[in-house]
């Protein structure tokens, strides 16, 4: 079996089709898939869309690229975090790549994210891109490895990974692994223990090869395994099994023997 750690099945070429999108998981044998907060005003409408499928959880967060949106607090995560289908707090990070600064704001919301999953106990969902060592740093400063998570979509370079491996985070590979000039993440993806690998979609975005430029499912979560076991010289089987466990370690307030119908 095979889990889909991050996806975005509200966004509506998703959210549409969901019917499809589940028969399409049943098909390739994926059991579970994480479906991710990106903003506030839109989380009810997330929650609704899981809550009569057991194979599919929640996170309670706000995306750093949405600027002008409501911003949590601490709070008011903590009370969100209480939903038995919320196991993971965010997605949150830094995103320097398209906002210039001054980006403070998007500092301290980061801040706001650490703070809420250290008091709730649930694992951090974390977006850096353009911004790894400000990633570090504010997770350094705010004691990240006591809550823990994942450093999702990883782009970045093996020194970064191993600076959040080391506060206890979990580093996910998405269909850009399987991409023809990702060639510095696949040297990456040899590298990785498999005890601290997770894969993903992100979908609807990157769909992996034989699929790019497609609309991503969590079906499709497969081919991420694939290029990776290929990658390792392992059985796929080996991968599908290491990061599926993984998955359930880290986000534990998941029922791993929960029936789907």
């Amino acid at each position: 079996m095979y889990v889909d750690s991050h996806c975005h099945l509200d966004f509506p070429e998703l959210a549409q089709n969901l019917p499809d999108v589940l028969e399409r998981m049943t098909q390739n044998r994926v059991s579970h898939a994480l479906v991710v907060s990106v903003s506030m005003p839109n989380w009810p409408g997330l929650m609704d869309l899981v809550a009569p499928y057991p194979q599919l959880h929640a996170s309670v967060g706000v995306h750093p690229d949405y600027e002008d949106t409501p911003e949590p607090t601490v709070d008011q995560l903590l009370e969100l975090s209480l939903s038995p289908k919320v196991v993971a707090i965010g997605e949150t990070g830094l995103d320097y790549f398209r906002k210039p600064e001054p980006l403070e704001w998007q500092r301290e919301r980061f801040r706001t994210h650490i703070r809420a999953s250290k008091a709730s106990g649930l694992p951090l969902i974390i977006h850096t891109r353009a911004a790894s060592m400000d990633t570090l740093r504010i997770m350094q400063e705010e004691g990240a490895a006591e809550s823990g998570g994942v450093m999702h979509c990883f782009t970045e370079s093996w020194e970064v990974a191993q600076a959040a491996m080391d506060m206890g985070f979990y580093i996910s590979l998405s269909g850009i692994v399987t991409f023809k000039n990702a060639t510095d993440l696949q040297e990456l993806a040899v590298k990785m223990p498999l005890d601290r690998l997770l894969i993903e979609t992100d979908s609807p975005f990157l769909a992996p090869v034989p699929y790019r430029g497609k609309t991503n499912d969590p079906s499709k979560v497969i081919h991420v395994a694939e290029k990776i076991a290929d990658l390792k010289g392992v059985a796929v089987a080996e991968i599908a099994q290491a990061t599926t466990d993984n998955f359930f370690n880290l986000f534990n307030k998941i029922d791993r023997d929960i029936k789907v119908n």
